[in-house]
């Protein structure tokens, strides 16, 4: 029997099934213990010194504890912390960005995933380089400066090599005032070698699914193909920071597994990347399982209710702080805009979910990945988010001034945010409202700035600021950032 340890680089030791099901445990047991949840939500609370703030964040075992509480005065404690949280670390700002779908031919036999090979229904496409471009100005016509590619793994159609030439043509496309800065890339496992050819690429983030931390559900889930492989699976992170990448972005599919299992196992994966490369993922993702192709959500019987999707977000957020927490337009506006208020930091706008569906007219449905519940243009998204006090921003300097892994954190933990990512959010978003948005959201826009410029703590930044946001307004000007 494997036994528990963060910093071991084996699967089934830093995800250790027999530590998960004593933290569950634990948990039950301690659901009705107010001192203990009291000490708890003290110890997560934000401290402030010269130094910046700071916060040590939770074990899997203390978020636990918190995802099983029932008691509900406490549990608006916990909803009040995540809140307070997430403003002192990331203030009020939201990174847009938007998924690009490249090819959805795959080997693996996932069946939670219309994309999997037995699927005869399914429209099979991948797109040509010259298609990839069309659909790239299609985005940058929307005004995203952010991508995130997806791709089925299939070792013929779809090689690192594919990969790697879409990446260098997404950079190219120059479309009016448009262009992607960052290119985050969500494909299969895959080698150290070709981790550190995407990181040659100019990749942001690689993202990885794990899908389900339960290794049993998880090879039944994944009957066929190269995914089956659990510990393949599960240990690819420690392979893209040993191939150079140090911004990596973990999630699970709720609803295909018990929930508080899967949140232990996050949690756990987090502290295991914290203990062993000294840097914890970039990103949590919160998808839910949703209605697909040939995908019935009904026939998996660990769905989760909004209330408690809403609590696994507040326990994230308040687990591991400095994390940017990721929703996508698999939800609901409703549901999006509760969730913003308890910790999310990035959420994606305008998706299509389908490969090529950018540059159709009407929304196609022959080879989506799954159903989109939001289905706003990004002006309507920007406009609702700032309509709730939140900043959209298009930013991406930190990855194109090199702030990333332990550098980004570190500015996040000294309080850096409000001189750095506040303004750069703010020159950003004059760049969309200049280009891209509607008079009203313009309107918006520079009401929303003109109030965010007095928040920036040193009057140089703020001064610099202000210079630049007049040169994107009056000089065509672009691309300023800190």
């Amino acid at each position: 029997m494997a036994e528990f340890n963060l910093k071991s680089l084996k699967a089934e030791e830093f995800i250790n099934h027999e530590e998960i099901l004593e933290t569950l445990e634990y948990a039950e047991a301690n659901k009705h213990n107010a001192e203990l949840i009291e000490a708890i939500l003290e110890k997560a609370k934000p401290k402030r010194d010269e130094a910046g703030t700071h916060s040590v964040g939770l074990t899997h075992r203390e978020a636990s504890v918190l995802l099983a509480c029932d008691i509900p005065e406490l549990n608006e404690k916990m909803f009040a912390l995540a809140k307070q949280i997430k403003q002192d670390f990331y203030g009020n700002r939201i990174v847009m960005f938007a998924p690009l779908y490249l090819s959805n031919y795959c080997v693996n036999g996932c069946t939670y995933c219309p994309y999997h090979y037995q699927n005869k229904n399914i429209c099979r496409k991948k797109l040509t380089q010259e298609e990839i471009e069309k659909e790239v100005i299609a985005l940058q016509d929307m005004g995203h400066k952010r991508l995130a590619i997806e791709a089925g793994e299939d070792p013929v159609n779809n090689p690192i090599e594919y990969i790697l030439e879409s990446i260098d043509t997404i950079y190219k496309v120059k479309h009016k005032n448009g262009a992607i800065r960052r290119v985050n890339v969500n494909i299969a496992a895959t080698t150290v070698e070709n981790y550190r050819k995407l990181k040659d690429a100019g990749i942001g983030t690689y993202i990885l699914f794990q899908e389900t931390y339960h290794k049993e559900s998880y090879e039944k889930l994944h009957p066929t193909g190269p995914k089956h492989n659990y510990a393949y699976h599960t240990e690819a992170m420690d392979r893209a920071m040993e191939g150079g990448i140090d911004d990596v972005g973990l999630g699970v599919l709720f609803g295909l597994e018990l929930y508080k299992y899967e949140f232990a196992g996050l949690i756990m994966h987090a502290e295991h990347l914290e203990a062993v490369h000294g840097v914890g993922p970039h990103t949590i993702s919160v998808p839910r399982l949703k209605r697909a192709d040939d995908i019935d959500p009904s026939k998996f019987d660990n769905g989760i209710s909004d209330e408690i999707f809403k609590k696994i977000i507040a326990c994230i957020r308040i687990a591991v702080p400095y994390t940017g927490m990721i929703i996508s337009t698999r939800e609901s506006a409703k549901v999006r805009g509760e969730a913003l208020e308890l910790g999310i930091s990035q959420i994606s706008g305008a998706s299509r979910t389908s490969v090529g569906g950018y540059t159709e007219k009407e929304r196609p449905h022959d080879s989506e990945q799954f159903d989109v519940s939001d289905q706003r243009t990004l002006d309507e998204v920007v406009g609702w988010l700032m309509e709730m006090g939140h900043i959209p921003s298009f930013c991406t300097a930190c990855y194109r001034e090199g702030r990333t892994g332990d550098r980004f954190m570190s500015l996040c933990k000294t309080g850096q945010i409000l001189n750095c990512c506040h303004p750069n959010a703010l020159m950003t978003l004059a760049e969309f409202l200049e280009d891209y948005a509607s008079p009203h959201t313009k309107e918006l826009g520079y009401a929303m700035i003109e109030k965010e410029l007095g928040n920036i703590p040193k009057e140089k930044v703020r001064e610099i600021a202000k210079s630049n946001i007049d040169a994107i307004r009056n000089n065509n000007k672009r691309d300023f950032r800190f």
